[in-house]
């Protein structure tokens, strides 16, 4: 491997780590109770399919993650977190979630801005029994 290769893995690395910190933030409960925290962390573009099937925009998902759908006493339970930087400055993330026995596959696109890691795109499909 080249030192140029080297300095390419290293930055991929170092890309997914900052989108898998940013994403597990924005599960936190103080964060998720605090509209200008999600902000931060969420694109301007951002749009979400939820495993209801709704689509959300920036705004209107405030007002889930400012209602309480992530418990202090019963945090989401994240499993097989993995990421793939597609081009730089944008990561794919996919991960296991179990928000109180409601468990789904997520899917996030992360994408660094002039403010930072900024989630773009996120999508959650229920898992099927078994999963």
């Amino acid at each position: 491997m080249t030192d140029d290769d080297e300095r390419a893995a290293d930055e991929n690395r170092r890309a997914v780590q900052a989108a898998v910190d940013a994403e597990l933030r924005l599960l936190d409960p103080e964060v998720r109770a605090r509209p200008d925290l999600v902000l931060e962390l969420l694109d301007p573009a951002f749009t979400e399919v939820g495993v209801s099937g709704r689509r959300w925009d920036a705004t209107s998902i405030l007002t889930v993650t400012s209602g309480g759908s992530v418990s202090p006493e019963s945090p989401v339970q994240v499993t097989e977190m993995s990421g793939t930087v597609l081009a730089p400055g944008l990561v794919h993330l996919t991960y296991f979630a179990d928000n109180q026995g409601r468990r789904a596959w997520r899917s996030s696109l992360w994408r660094l801005t002039e403010t930072g890691w900024r989630m773009y795109y996120h999508q959650g499909t229920l898992a099927a029994d078994g999963d």
